[in-house]
């Protein structure tokens, strides 16, 4: 299917429209139980892992028969869904619109197989500022890097936006039983009372801030990182002790010597990094300095267990293909126009919110990749809260206004 004809106008697509037309106010999920006793075995998948037990993706739950799914599974075939992931991981620039690669795979490929990008290998790079990170890491845990009065290092900030702040943060919390002893604080947010109060609570001598933004021109992370700046300069008042306490995570190694950071000790990531993938490039330091580097490379390895997952897996078997045609069954044809997100873990508090970029800014656009303006829903607004805290909030008017 050629990517000029609209995703309305596909063939499937218009059966699939047909098929909602005639069927889709009466699908009702206990009746597809009471009709079906192996509705659960067709409708569930189950990943096993290598070393933390299974997955199980349920999605038989869901207002969706057999005959809509089939059709679903044909509307993947047709929309090239296969190539396209395949490009993906072989380092074409599937990002039409910058002309570039859309590569945060090779960021957590353990195999370390190459991957190419205009026929260079990117893993020895990757690789290289993995181990950067971990030198880092180590040496702020042994108290090798020391504060400007030789005192160990115990708090973080992170100042970043976007995906340098919403990945690293959602991470950080979620693993917090992994934490090894540094204190986190993330500052995003150009209101001067985010830094602010954040400040009040540090001691410059034993503070470490981490300043993440690829051009290292972001107006919000760069205000925010004059006054972290300014503050340690009140208290500590010789310019070259910012090197001590200041890291940068950038390409810009211009800007970055220019604030007062050696750019020995900046890490730097690429512009096939899409910033909401960002967390498990350099973006992510403040996660391994959270929770220990062994501990990061395990979140790299499960990340590579689910690209392996999503390459290999046929598309009626395959999880990110499944929960992305739930998505498009909803949004496009029962016309659902919200999607909460509700974890039952208060671990995952932040979940919500991170996955609102990986979703909202993917999906937020308006014209097709040939540049016509697009006649069909790209995807819901999504929201969300820890689940019990919900219940007492807004459940209410989900489940008894029509």
């Amino acid at each position: 299917m050629s990517e000029r004809v609209l995703l309305s106008k596909d063939s499937v697509y218009q059966q699939i429209k047909e098929y909602y037309s005639a069927n889709g106010a009466s699908i009702n999920i206990k009746k597809l139980f009471d009709e079906d006793d192996i509705r659960f075995d067709k409708f569930h998948l189950k990943l096993t892992t290598p070393a933390d037990g299974d997955i199980l993706l349920d999605y038989s739950k869901n207002r969706v028969t057999d005959d809509a799914w089939n059709l679903l599974l044909e509307l993947a075939e047709s929309r090239d869904v296969v190539k396209t992931r395949n490009d993906m991981f072989n380092g074409e620039r599937i990002n039409v619109t910058e002309n570039r690669a859309v590569l945060h795979v090779a960021l957590r490929n353990r195999s370390n197989k190459p991957i190419l990008v205009d026929g260079k290998d990117v893993m020895p790079d990757v690789n290289a500022v993995l181990a950067h990170m971990k030198e880092f890491t180590e040496q702020i845990h042994s108290g090798a890097w020391r504060g400007y009065t030789n005192k160990k290092i115990s708090d973080v900030v992170n100042i970043g936006i976007g995906g340098s702040d919403l990945g690293p943060l959602m991470v950080t919390e979620a693993l917090k039983p992994y934490n090894q002893g540094i204190r986190s604080h993330f500052v995003s947010n150009v209101d001067g009372t985010h830094i602010a109060e954040t400040l009040k609570k540090l001691d410059p001598e034993t503070t470490l801030f981490i300043i993440a933004s690829k051009t290292f021109t972001t107006q919000e992370t760069i205000t925010n990182a004059t006054a972290a700046k300014r503050w340690f300069l009140e208290r500590c008042t010789e310019k070259e002790q910012v090197a001590k306490h200041f890291v940068a995570l950038s390409t810009n190694k211009e800007k970055v010597a220019a604030f007062g950071i050696d750019t020995k000790n900046m890490f730097e990531f690429w512009d096939w990094v899409g910033g909401r993938y960002s967390l498990w490039s350099a973006i992510g330091l403040s996660i391994s300095l959270a929770i220990g580097f062994d501990n990061f490379e395990k979140l790299l390895e499960g990340a590579h267990y689910m690209d392996n997952h999503f390459m290999t897996a046929p598309l009626n078997e395959n999880a990110p293909v499944i929960l992305a045609l739930m998505g498009i069954w909803y949004s496009n044809f029962y016309g659902a126009e919200t999607h909460a997100l509700l974890p039952y873990d208060q671990y995952l508090h932040r979940f919500a919110a991170y996955f609102q970029q990986g979703d909202m800014e993917s999906n937020g656009k308006g014209v097709t990749k040939a540049g016509e303006r697009v006649d069909f829903a790209t995807g819901p607004i999504v929201w969300g809260e820890p689940g019990t805290n919900g219940q007492h909030a807004f459940y209410q008017l989900i489940h008894q206004v029509s």
